[in-house]
């Protein structure tokens, strides 16, 4: 007698989650849909290095240090730990709200603002918050129906509200926020660093081979150092001033979102309220500070209600183990079940109250 096992779908949160973003590894990793650029950035630092391992720091491990290379390898490695860090992160999505909280706020703005007449614009939603004695406008999201907390900001391109949002970064494949813009800086200082590296050496190892077959001559012989100091000469500027810049906003505790609106810097020379005056602590709270853990619950099993699909009832599984006999059944529950499974149509006409094992039997 063959068995048929009933297995049940589970759906994980990632696949209902509003928004413009990609997830893979069951929900591990999200990134943003638009991840072009990000393969571009993958390809210049791998093939970059690449070319760099495989012809100048042999040459340069035995001419000057056998450490060259190591030191590249570390600095190549701690940026690709920390790229990949950012981009499969979740940089702080908060969730959309329910139908349930997003009417109840609704019924909350209707209370205060009270009937706008026809025709007639209605006032902004904000709420007044009270930071370090300052007030800070928490403004209405929606798309997402919620008041977005202090510092964020509803990102155009993913399509959700990010926490402290800085910037959405291309070259990354993902959003920049509170819970990875430190893998974010790090990596742009790593790069920066590789960058240097890669380049000075590049022009040491030029040097070295022209002082022995001349110039010309060792600009024909190694393409790969001359496309290698091309790469790196273009792209030391915007790494390194990027670098700069937000090594600035780090020590204000600004975001870029925040210096690009003029939030702190404006007509009304309002001063930052997260800034704590001391570039020391700025640069700890941003860079050292606890990372919050994320309120997506990607992985999390979402009620079946709402995965639209409805489980199998017991009764269903059971009979669809048991061979089915030509007549139709009615399923029951447990506390209506008869002793025998004939149906009330089929059920022979009371007879005289009798033992119950004397029933049984005549059943039988």
């Amino acid at each position: 007698m063959s068995v048929m096992v009933v297995r049940k779908k589970v759906t994980r949160k990632w696949e209902k989650l509003p928004g413009r973003n990609t997830f893979c590894c069951d929900g591990r990793v999200m990134m943003a849909r638009q991840k072009g650029i990000f393969y571009l950035t993958l390809f210049l630092i791998l093939g970059t290095c690449t070319l760099f391992f495989a012809f100048e720091c042999r040459y340069l491990a035995v001419q000057l240090s056998p450490a060259i290379p190591v030191f590249a390898a570390l600095l190549f490695l701690f940026s690709m730990a920390t790229l990949l860090r950012t981009s499969f992160s979740d940089p702080g999505v908060i969730p959309r709200a329910l139908p349930d909280e997003a009417a109840f706020i609704e019924m909350e703005i209707e209370a205060t603002n009270g009937a706008v007449p026809q025709g007639q614009r209605p006032p902004p939603r904000i709420k007044n918050f009270q930071i370090n004695n300052q007030i800070v406008k928490l403004k209405y999201c929606y798309t997402c129906k919620i008041f977005r907390p202090p510092r964020a900001s509803h990102c155009s391109i993913c399509d959700n509200c990010v926490e402290r949002f800085d910037h959405h970064c291309p070259w990354v494949g993902n959003c920049v926020g509170k819970r990875n813009y430190r893998y974010f800086y790090l990596f742009i200082l790593s790069l920066s660093l590789l960058t240097i590296y890669v380049f000075a050496f590049n022009i040491v190892y030029v040097a070295l081979k022209s002082l022995k077959i001349g110039f010309l001559e060792t600009l024909k012989e190694t393409p790969g150092t001359v496309l290698e100091v091309l790469i790196c000469f273009f792209t030391l500027w915007s790494v390194v001033g990027l670098t700069g810049f937000h090594t600035f906003l780090v020590a204000l505790n600004q975001t870029t979102n925040e210096d690009i609106k003029g939030s702190w810097t404006g007509k009304n020379r309002v001063q930052n309220p997260y800034s704590h005056g001391n570039i020391v602590k700025n640069c700890c709270e941003v860079l050292c500070g606890p990372l919050p853990p994320s309120v997506l619950d990607r992985r999390g099993i979402l009620p079946l209600e709402e995965s639209g699909s409805r489980p199998p009832s017991t009764q269903e599984t059971g009979s669809s183990l048991l061979p089915q006999s030509p007549a139709p059944t009615e399923h029951l529950n447990s506390n209506e079940m008869p002793e025998d499974s004939n149906t009330p149509e089929e059920m022979p006409p009371p007879e005289p109250p009798g033992p119950p094992q004397e029933v049984t039997e005549a059943e039988k």
